[in-house]
């Protein structure tokens, strides 16, 4: 079942998030899945990559007002062993192939995920 406010989050993209998505979407960035306004603990991200532990937040003004809250919503982020960058609405709307390549490039330089232990009794 979805997430109520996620799917509210979902229908009212900002138009930064909107075009962001489209280009996150379809594993156009380094060929992995992106999933947008997704549920992380008490927080929902703009856009995650669940096996390169990357989020992309899209902000807007306000964040400017919020730096204390944003801080505090990274750091436990980070602690779950999540990478975050941010980028602000108008870099987006002015500069989305920037984005796209700096988080081409995030995903490049984060280190390969640990492969999970053998299945104890022989998988069975």
């Amino acid at each position: 079942m979805t997430d109520p406010v996620v799917k509210k989050l979902r229908q009212n993209s900002t138009e930064a998030e909107a075009k962001l998505w489209y280009q996150l979407r379809r594993k156009q960035v380094g060929g992995l899945r992106f999933r947008r306004q997704y549920r992380l603990g008490n927080y929902i991200v703009d856009f995650v990559c669940l096996p390169a532990r990357l989020i992309i937040e899209v902000d807007g003004g306000q964040h400017a007002e919020q730096v204390a809250r944003d801080e505090a919503r990274t750091a436990w982020l980070e602690s779950q062993g999540f990478r975050v960058i941010r980028f602000w609405n108008s870099d987006v709307l002015g500069t989305w192939k920037a984005c796209c390549t700096s988080s081409a490039s995030s995903l490049r330089l984060r280190d390969p995920l640990p492969l999970p232990p053998p299945a104890r009794g022989g998988g069975k």
